[in-house]
């Protein structure tokens, strides 16, 4: 307060000695010299008030240079050539703990290093004050060379400082610490999940195939490794129905067990999916390796608990060695592979050593997929037609449509082969938008009362093509709604139920028929047949064809039978191959069969000849089991009832006539 009102007496004061000059009692030597010393105050009043100005200035400039300096996100202090500190903010303070009294401008560097060294470690003895000395020493070294520098330092609380040095003209430095103890961390979580699976935490492909190349790079004369590639046989069906927590956690579960049965130069990762690989070092004789891989096989096989369910699977496992089999991960991994594709066409449980000519079998596959997208282009693909036939009045009811591939050089090829490829590669979606289309086409020459049953994999239910497929099949065929029956399996209701039987419910808005197929295979059957009001269920053909010899298989077929007409669902057995099985489905309850005893599939153009056909040998089966017994029965008559073909049975009813 003391400069304004130094500043007020001053003004006061010119003010007096100007009334004074110009005071007449003065005389002129008076006046003169009053005069100047006036005007000599008026300067020093105005050089005092301006540099009061620039004091109050220079003071406002410090405060919002500190608040600056305290409000940086980076730690920042500041050293004159003499190594004593001129200035540092609040986040320097805080990232060393330094107290207050030691950051006061003037306290020397090395007094600063000598506090944190104390604290981080509790040492001050004179052997560490000679190795801070020396760090110093090193420290203003590095400065001296005109040159900007930084270092990481590693705190005792955990935390890691990022220092950046700047030497200062004349001398001194300036430092700048960053605390990158989140960004380090979250480094280190990148880099790990760059080779790990994050589910059960072991290496993943990359980082797998980095470890083997080390491994073999390590390989002395004589020495070998093998890698077991090993997929899950039964996975997909676990995932499918129990869902995917319980298939994460059986991935979790299989991990820790190959984990544990490794030794600890061998190492395990996941590949992807459900596949796992091993890689067992020391191994020279293929024996070892068959041996590793049993032990692996038995105890991927022990029952796993996983959510309070005991849940069971077993491994396929291809097995290559080095260096016979390949020197490089690359080879080794590409041989394991084609091992283990010949492991699993061979069964479940199996494991293989890679044998030259493996790759035959996966290049086969290659090529029947490319013959296979140009089967539906070029009009290879047929739908033959086997009758469903009324257990009563012995009429076809309706014709299921069957795929048949006639290919160009290797003739007919089973659907076995191609339909699971088709389904594996996609190919299915646009095969099945044909067939509907050619099966609707198909009926609309066949008598009203016939219907054609079309089957859709779960594949179709995947995408949202299905539906409008369906819907523009009827409309170029002109065929009613109704006389559309679509089959289903069991497995097309175990993925994303909730969206199957919305599609399920439009395409029943569509006017088709829905028949759930190969019921009883699959796991939770029975409540299949409260998600969805089907039209029909066919009851698979493992339940009839050991209806003779079987009790069990009777009873089955006797109980869903009997359900089914509770709920007003009709129902098929399929796989009727005998005069025993049609009289004990008949007899179980069944509405309608199918299965060679009527007749095999045929194609479109034999469909007129077989109506009348299976009514024929319906009506020969009037004759009844006791009249087949008789020895007086025409021999024609009883290969009738056991021909499966419309040319076969013409042939018969033309000498039965004659």
């Amino acid at each position: 307060m003391r400069a304004p009102r130094d500043s007020h007496m001053l003004e006061a004061t010119v003010r007096s000695i100007e009334d004074l000059a110009a005071s007449t009692d003065a005389n002129a030597s008076e006046r003169e010299a009053a005069t100047e010393l006036a005007t000599a105050l008026k300067a020093i009043h105005a050089n005092t008030t301006e540099l009061l100005a620039h004091k109050k200035q220079l003071e406002q400039v410090n405060n919002w240079f500190q608040i600056a300096l305290d409000n940086m996100a980076r730690g920042l202090s500041m050293f004159d050539a003499e190594q004593r500190l001129i200035v540092c903010n609040r986040v320097y303070r805080e990232i060393y703990d330094l107290p207050e009294w030691l950051t006061r401008p003037g306290t020397p560097f090395s007094e600063l290093v000598r506090f944190f060294c104390i604290r981080d470690t509790g040492r001050d003895g004179p052997d560490d004050i000679e190795a801070q000395r020396k760090w110093i020493a090193k420290h203003v070294g590095e400065l001296a060379r005109g040159e900007s520098f930084s270092h990481t330092q590693h705190l005792s609380g955990g935390r890691t400082i990022l220092v950046s040095n700047q030497p200062l003209p004349g001398g001194g430095w300036v430092d700048l610490q960053e605390d990158i103890t989140e960004r380090r961390r979250a480094e280190q979580r990148i880099a790990w999940l760059a080779r790990h699976d994050t589910l059960t935490e072991m290496p993943n492909r990359f980082h797998f195939h980095e470890q083997l190349e080390k491994a073999l790079h390590c390989l002395e004369p004589g020495q070998g490794l093998a890698v077991h590639w090993l997929d899950l046989d039964g996975f997909k069906h676990v995932n499918d129905t129990l869902g995917h927590p319980v298939g994460d956690a059986l991935l979790k579960s299989v991990g820790r067990r190959l984990l544990q049965s490794v030794r600890s130069p061998d190492f395990v990762g996941r590949l992807g999916g459900d596949e796992f690989a091993v890689v067992q070092t020391g191994a020279i004789r293929d024996e070892q390796a068959s041996s590793l891989a049993e032990r692996l096989s038995r105890l991927l096989r022990e029952p796993h608990y996983i959510l309070g369910q005991m849940v069971h699977v077993g491994a396929s496992i291809g097995i290559a060695s080095a260096p016979d089999h390949g020197r490089t991960a690359a080879e080794l991994l590409k041989n394991a592979d084609l091992a283990l594709y010949r492991a699993k066409s061979m069964g479940r449980g199996v494991h293989v050593v890679y044998q030259v000519g493996d790759g035959t079998q996966i290049e086969a596959r290659h090529q029947l997929e490319s013959d296979l997208k140009s089967a539906l282009r070029e009009g290879q693909l047929e739908l033959h037609y086997q009758p469903i036939v009324n257990v009563t009045s012995g009429e076809v009811t309706s014709l299921e449509a069957l795929m048949r591939w006639r290919h160009p050089t290797r003739g007919m090829i089973s659907p076995g082969e191609f339909i699971p490829l088709a389904e594996s590669t996609g190919l299915i979606v646009d095969m099945g938008a044909w067939a509907l289309q050619q099966a609707c086409k198909d009926a609309t020459s066949w008598p009203e009362s016939v219907r054609v049953n079309v089957n859709l994999s779960p594949v179709q239910f995947q995408g949202s093509s299905l539906v409008e497929a369906t819907k523009d099949a009827l409309a170029k065929s002109g065929l009613a709604a109704d006389r559309l029956e679509l089959e289903i399996t069991e497995n097309v209701l175990l993925v994303d139920n909730a969206n199957t039987n919305e599609v399920l419910r439009d395409l029943r808005q569509l006017g088709a028929r829905i028949a759930l197929d190969d019921f009883g295979t699959a796991f939770a059957s029975l409540s299949y047949l409260r998600s969805f009001p089907f039209d029909k269920i066919k009851i698979d053909r493992t339940f009839v064809r050991d209806l003779t010899e079987r009790k069990d298989c009777l009873a089955i077929v006797h109980a869903v039978a009997g359900l089914a007409r509770k709920l007003e669902i009709h129902t098929v057995a399929e796989g009727v191959e005998t005069l025993s099985h049609l009289n004990l489905v008949s007899s179980a309850g069944c509405d309608e069969v199918q299965g060679f005893y009527f007749s095999a599939a045929v194609p479109a153009s034999e469909v007129a000849q077989l109506l009348p056909l299976c009514r024929t040998k319906f009506a020969a089966v009037g004759l009844n089991t006791a009249l087949l017994a008789d020895a007086s029965l025409p021999k024609a008559a009883r290969t009738l009832l056991n021909c499966t073909r419309p040319a076969e049975s013409v042939s018969v009813c033309t000498r039965l006539v004659s």
